[in-house]
């Protein structure tokens, strides 16, 4: 029947407006990496800058250094954990057919 809604943490949505900021790449192509209608990331994204300039008068948040080396390390080991996936595929698939 009709496909079941994906929910997405908080925390994803904060990273993928972080990336499409970050990168510079076009959001369409950013969207796509990701796995994501573009619309829903315009959507965050345009939300997130309604909030920003809702408390732009507020202090700058200062990020806990501590924390954001503990996301980076997580963010590195899942990131080789799919390269290495990848590299595997590629063995797999450059065998000549049997």
């Amino acid at each position: 029947m009709g496909q079941e809604r994906r929910q997405f943490t908080d925390e994803l949505k904060r990273e993928a407006v972080a990336l499409l900021a970050s990168s510079g790449g076009p959001l369409l192509q950013i969207a796509g990496e990701l796995g994501i209608s573009p619309w829903m990331l315009r959507n965050w994204r345009n939300r997130r800058e309604r909030r920003d300039a809702g408390s732009a008068a507020a202090l700058p948040c200062i990020p806990d250094p501590a924390a954001e080396i503990s996301r980076l390390r997580r963010e590195n080991d899942r990131l080789r954990l799919e390269r290495d996936i990848l590299e595997k595929a590629v063995a797999i698939f450059s065998e000549p057919p049997r």
